[in-house]
């Protein structure tokens, strides 16, 4: 009887352990899976690049969300995922310049690199394509100053365009302050660049627009 006894005694502390463990193992995966149900409501993800729905811009006091997103290619290359972020919603390229308040373009790079005097030449085509000489003219020197902020960027690099109010335009290049351009009109311009009448790439002005859906292809 007395081995009878302890074999139940046993059996009945393994059940114990065992019921113990799927519990904490239960408990484990619930919470995980509520960790990525709540990232997947706070961000959005295109591929393996993912941009959260809201963010505070450093210098203000105003959040911001994510009006769009994709990529922009050049050939058959995906070159960079770029976001568009606004105080509220706009889904068009005039509703976007009436904001008045803060802003900020987002790219992220994919590319395996692209290199300085590429970034730069972007710069200057995106400019002359979409701003009258007049406009270029007073917005050349800036220009300068503002494409001088670029190294080589290679992928995994983040670029941050933020409008802020009275200052201006401030670049930030994975994390650090490269400096401020002054003038609304010059992110004005620099907008124009994605969302003008001859943009960078006419699929991500659409899904900086909330136009087109993030998809991958």
């Amino acid at each position: 009887m007395a081995v009878v006894s302890s074999y139940k005694a046993i059996q009945v502390a393994d059940m114990v352990i065992k019921t113990r463990f799927l519990c904490k193992c239960t408990h484990f995966f619930i919470l995980l899976f509520a960790a990525l149900f709540s990232l997947s409501l706070n961000a959005r993800q295109l591929d393996d690049v993912n941009f959260p729905d809201t963010v505070s811009l450093p210098g203000t006091d105003t959040a911001i969300h994510l009006n769009g997103m994709g990529y922009r290619t050049k050939f058959i290359f995906k070159v960079y995922v770029g976001g568009l972020y606004l105080q509220s919603k706009a889904n068009s390229r005039d509703a976007v310049q009436a904001l008045a308040g803060p802003k900020r373009v987002v790219m992220y790079i994919v590319y395996d690199e692209v290199g300085r005097e590429k970034i730069i030449n972007g710069w200057k085509e995106g400019f002359e394509d979409n701003t009258s000489d007049q406009q270029l003219e007073k917005l050349q020197s800036r220009l300068k100053v503002f494409s001088s902020y670029f190294p080589d960027l290679k992928a995994g690099d983040e670029i941050l365009l933020d409008y802020i109010p009275a200052r201006g335009t401030r670049v930030t290049i994975n994390g650090e302050e490269k400096g401020v351009i002054a003038g609304a009109d010059f992110y004005a311009a620099l907008l124009d660049v994605w969302l003008g009448k001859e943009p960078a790439d006419e699929y991500l002005k659409d899904a900086m627009l909330g136009l087109k859906a993030e998809e991958s292809f």
